[in-house]
């Protein structure tokens, strides 16, 4: 198929991506989806093949509530990682949101690397991204899970299970 018959579905993509998140990071969720590779269908896997999958975003999400606020966590992504360069101008916040977004990845290797570097992140909003992967079938997630709940984060996964 030739390109000019591809439709361009980032516009589509980032809205769906920034109702993962609460408003109050919008601006935050905006810088990091500048950075993301939607222009490629051709993803490559832990397989070490590359797949060309025609949505780069399930369209299953978790629908919960944080603070009140409606979010809508994709269920599962399909586009590459960052160029790390891109990655490294990042704020703190905006690499968490990163990682937040990753922990969706359709690559389990992807998802425990972004894990790694989450045990320590205390956010709030972090908490539903985390929790939904106590259902993910990668055993090497679970003791990744274990260290990042902690006494930092108990309150933070009690008030969201409250909540939902």
């Amino acid at each position: 198929m030739l390109n000019w018959f591809k439709k361009d579905k980032s516009k589509e993509y980032k809205s769906r991506l920034l109702k993962a998140f609460p408003q109050t990071l919008q601006d935050d969720v905006k810088a990091v989806l500048d950075i993301l590779p939607f222009s490629t269908t051709d993803i490559k896997l832990a397989d070490g093949q590359t797949h060309r999958v025609t949505e780069l975003i399930h369209s299953n999400t978790l629908s919960v509530l944080l603070k009140r606020e409606p979010l809508m966590i994709p269920d599962r992504i399909y586009f590459n990682e960052p160029a790390k360069e891109n990655e490294a101008k990042l704020s703190p916040t905006q690499f968490t949101i990163l990682h937040c977004i990753y922990l969706r990845h359709c690559d389990g290797h992807v998802r425990q690397r972004r894990l790694e570097q989450l045990i320590d992140a205390a956010d709030y909003w972090v908490t539903p991204f985390t929790l939904q992967l106590l259902g993910e079938y990668v055993y090497e997630l679970l003791p990744l899970l274990n260290k990042h709940v902690n006494e930092q984060t108990l309150a933070s996964y009690r008030d969201f299970v409250n909540e939902n």
